[in-house]
């Protein structure tokens, strides 16, 4: 039986080494777990608007004005969701070994996530100040959106206006399954990079 010498104080105070790296495994993994948990709110923002794409097509002009506006506030305060998602994604990639598959997978799924942004502030985001020309908004929600109110749309339709909506909502609605196409991408990708990883 051998008997070891007595630790020294400064011994006994840190932890071991792997104890420490028992803490970072379980920071990285409580990481891991809000990185997914926040890429699937994000996915599921834009899914959703994507799956409700053919119901919507039957709707007459003044039905799908109406309707358009149940989104708001509340998906724009889920969206919160995506620039968190991004956030996360790049800590993420910053803490990884740039060598190995588990780096592409996540770098991948940056990649899917900026792209989604992209589409959202170049083609979604200026469909969105078509919709919301005639409704009342918050003062932070009309500078979000900057909607423009000398616009405002009437009631009665010609066949220009039945036009420019058809155009905005053709545009908004592919957008948004331009934008769950990145959003699955980049929720495989980091999955595949947390399991591998």
């Amino acid at each position: 039986m051998s008997v070891g010498f007595p630790k020294s104080r400064r011994e006994m105070q840190s932890p071991s080494a792997p104890s420490r790296i028992e803490n970072q495994e379980g920071i990285v993994l409580i990481l891991e777990v809000i990185t997914i948990f926040l890429v699937a709110i994000a996915m599921s923002m834009a899914v959703a608007h994507a799956l409700e794409f053919p119901g919507k097509l039957r709707l007459d002009h003044k039905t799908y004005a109406t309707v358009q506006t149940i989104y708001y506030p509340g998906f724009t305060v889920a969206r919160v969701g995506e620039p968190l998602a991004g956030v996360a994604v790049l800590i993420l990639l910053l803490i990884l070994p740039s060598r190995g598959t588990a780096f592409w997978w996540v770098l991948s799924a940056f990649i899917a996530l900026l792209l989604m942004h992209a589409v959202f502030w170049f083609v979604t985001q200026p469909t969105n100040r078509y919709w919301l020309r005639s409704q009342k908004l918050s003062r932070a929600g009309a500078k979000f959106f900057a909607v423009d109110r000398t616009a405002q749309s009437g009631a009665d339709t010609t066949d220009n206006d039945n036009l420019e909506w058809q155009h905005f909502r053709d545009r908004w609605k592919y957008s948004h399954i331009v934008r769950a196409i990145l959003s699955v991408i980049a929720l495989i990708a980091i999955t595949i990079a947390i399991s591998r990883g």
